[in-house]
């Protein structure tokens, strides 16, 4: 069986997807390295940067491809489907990518054009920026900062402090608890859900998103420093996802200004118009086209492992191959419509993603999140029945169901595709406000 998700007729996604084609070999050879060293080769990183695919989803203005959401969501299953670790990267360098709109136009040109590696990082608000003239002091430490090995250049999400005048005599810097930022952005917006992979679990920031209640009174602030001003921590030692080289690092008192950092505030509605804006999308509302594109090529290379594993094995005490037991055949075609009917809502989310993202709002929003939340539990489910199905035969350390199983559900753990998403939109349909998290 052959499992290449929707139709993608369209002349940008045909020629996108065969840049994956030209990388694939590439992948391929280079895959079980990953695993074992738990980060992805630099040769694998110089072939998916020789076809820009880092950069797909950055302005033309700033050398990047521009595509379309649903190209570059065809583009991560494509790769998801060769080796999950190397998709996950991608989607969390395509969403920080998004950033490049809200940046003075000049940063996002030394950022994203002038430079050729990574910008990558921690979108969980786990350190501290402190107020200083021209910029801010930035401390802390973040975690699951997917392909940062490659990085030349990492965002920091932070809580901005300032010193808390009826504790000034002690210097005891405390949260700030005023609300949006210059542009009057309101409560915090550098929360969890951010993006993609990066920013979430196994692949950039805590599934958990931190504190809800320091969230809501704190204002956040994106900043950038580059590698060399941080410390990395070889953490990442995992079930799934192993190739990400997810690990933590930590900043101590360095100076960031102004005009590298972006208000977290600004994240929950499109970026300012601009000619060299890339997308009139907001960076929250496109965070979750990332892990959902990443999960769903790995359900999709689940599907096309079963059948050869099916047809092939005969059961301890069977007479007759897997593949010709009707309870076999009828699991597998549920599982290929859990996979299909998520690929389709995943589609129409991108499609009005495209066409409403001027407006905007809790709407779009909420109907993103559904998409993503739902193609999290559909693929989960469909990855665990093949595997069931499989019995001993999916059980081989390296074998594609095997890793399909592993990377499926430690990609499903990311804040964007988590089952909460479903209470968060379903109180919304209830007249409620789509609210982050509880």
């Amino acid at each position: 069986m052959s499992w290449s998700g929707s139709a993608h007729s369209h002349e940008e996604t045909t020629e996108w997807l065969s840049r994956v084609e030209k990388v694939t070999p590439v992948l391929v050879r280079h895959r079980e390295q990953a695993e074992r060293e738990r980060v992805t080769p630099p040769a694998v990183i110089a072939a998916l940067r020789d076809q820009n695919i880092h950069r797909m989803w950055v302005s033309p203005s700033f050398g990047g491809g521009g595509v379309s959401v649903r190209t570059g969501s065809a583009v991560l299953q494509a790769l998801a489907r060769v080796d999950a670790s190397v998709a996950w990267q991608m989607g969390v360098q395509g969403v920080i990518s998004r950033m490049s709109d809200y940046l003075p136009e000049q940063v996002a040109c030394q950022l994203f054009q002038d430079s050729d590696g990574l910008v990558v990082g921690g979108i969980n608000p786990s350190g501290q920026a402190e107020p200083v003239p021209g910029g801010y002091r930035l401390r802390g430490r973040w975690s699951f900062a997917s392909g940062s090995t490659h990085a030349d250049w990492l965002v920091c999400a932070s809580l901005v402090t300032e010193v808390d005048p009826a504790a000034e005599e002690g210097l005891v810097l405390a949260p700030d608890s005023a609300g949006g930022g210059p542009s009057g952005g309101g409560p915090s917006g550098g929360g969890p859900a951010a993006g993609g992979p990066p920013g979430g679990d196994p692949a950039g920031g805590d599934p958990a998103g931190g504190d809800p209640a320091t969230a809501a009174t704190a204002r956040t602030r994106m900043l950038f420093v580059p590698a060399d001003a941080v410390r990395f921590d070889d953490d990442w030692f995992t079930t799934g996802l192993r190739g990400t080289g997810s690990v933590s690092f930590t900043v101590d008192d360095q100076f960031v200004p102004e005009e590298f950092t972006v208000d977290g505030g600004l994240l929950r509605r499109p970026p300012a118009a601009r000619p060299s804006r890339g997308y009139p999308i907001a960076y929250y509302d496109f965070g979750p086209f990332t892990t959902a594109s990443t999960i769903l090529g790995i359900a999709q290379d689940a599907l096309s492992a079963f059948p050869g594993i099916a047809v092939g094995t005969v059961p301890a005490r069977g007479t007759q191959t897997l593949g010709s037991s009707h309870t076999v055949q009828a699991g597998l075609a549920r599982a290929a419509a859990l996979v299909r009917s998520a690929e389709l809502l995943l589609e129409d989310a991108a499609n009005h993603a495209s066409l409403r993202c001027l407006i905007g709002g809790e709407e779009l929003s909420a109907l993103i999140r559904l998409a993503a939340a739902t193609v999290g539990e559909n693929t989960v489910k469909a990855v665990d029945s093949l595997h069931s199905m499989a019995g001993t035969r999916a059980l081989g350390a390296g074998g594609r169901l095997d890793r399909c199983l592993r990377d499926v559900h430690s990609a499903a753990a990311h804040i964007t595709l988590s089952p909460m998403n479903f209470e968060m939109v379903g109180a919304y349909l209830l007249g409620g406000s789509l609210l982050m998290r509880r």
